[in-house]
């Protein structure tokens, strides 16, 4: 196992990898690891022959400084959740924004058509140029063969596969489950910001999930936000930011039924300031 803070070194290991014609598979976190996380790097435990781990928290994706800096944060135990998997996984834990940016912080603007621009992309304007940013330096560092992300930032895996797309064709992509809690909260790091008797209230964001799963199709689209929206928010601390059920390929917004079309419906709740964001597939 390999923990490696300078990208330098990072590059000697990996170019003596890929003269072995090893595997790589990368799973990029911005820390604060749980089980979401761990689900991902055990899948890439068995689909290829190393694994990497890299824990950076992206500044170029907030949109507020507060919000960069109240991120949680737990190097040591991020390293010690890796290694209970398994000794042999490897991590690249950057020392400084140098490490990733060198001297100088810019986000790239790239051309990711409507699937930045809708739910979190309005709400976070600027937000997925960031998080191509670093993914792009990454991918050019790593030139992984698989990268693996989880369902829960389903948007997000969109901006992936249209970066991988248009500039890294060799990467294969893999979406894995959401890992969720007993009460159906979709496990996250900014549920570290939340209480247990607040992140036990926010099972009611899965709830309505599968309430819009039961009733697609039988009453309108409008009724059912109604219905979302006052389910959500009976209880005073929870706050609807939006509900909406779009294509889940391309994220165009549902108009009507369409057999031929995998609709997936879309929420993001605010909990004592605290932005949670999930998604079910609806048909």
């Amino acid at each position: 196992m390999h923990i490696v803070s300078k990208t330098i070194d990072l590059k000697k290991i990996l170019l003596s990898n890929k003269n072995e014609k090893k595997t790589i598979g990368l799973v990029p976190t911005m820390g604060s690891l749980h089980e979401g996380h761990l689900s991902l790097i055990k899948y890439a435990e068995k689909n290829c022959d190393e694994v990497w781990v890299s824990i950076f928290v992206n500044p170029a994706q907030f949109n507020e400084y507060d919000d960069y800096l109240s991120y949680p944060k737990d190097k040591k135990n991020d390293i010690e959740k890796v290694n209970s998997i398994s000794q042999n996984i490897n991590i690249y834990v950057p020392e400084s924004d140098k490490e990733v940016y060198k001297n100088n912080i810019k986000v790239e603007k790239f051309n990711f058509g409507i699937i930045d621009k809708v739910m979190e992309g309005t709400h976070r304007p600027g937000h997925f140029n960031g998080v191509a940013t670093v993914l792009k330096k990454l991918f050019q560092i790593f030139e992984p063969n698989h990268v693996f992300f989880g369902e829960k930032d389903y948007q997000q895996t969109l901006i992936v596969r249209k970066l991988i797309d248009n500039l890294f064709p060799k990467i294969n992509l893999k979406v894995c489950p959401t890992i969720r809690n007993k009460n159906g909260l979709a496990l996250s790091s900014r549920n570290n910001n939340l209480s247990k008797k607040y992140q036990k209230i926010c099972g009611v964001i899965f709830e309505s999930l599968l309430l819009a799963k039961e009733n697609y199709g039988k009453i309108s689209y409008l009724d059912l936000n109604k219905t979302i929206k006052t389910k959500i928010e009976k209880s005073s601390s929870l706050e609807l930011e939006y509900f909406e059920i779009r294509n889940e390929k391309n994220l165009e917004p549902f108009t009507q039924i369409d057999k031929t079309i995998r609709y997936r419906a879309f929420i993001c709740v605010r909990a004592k300031g605290v932005r949670l964001i999930d998604n079910l597939l609806l048909t």
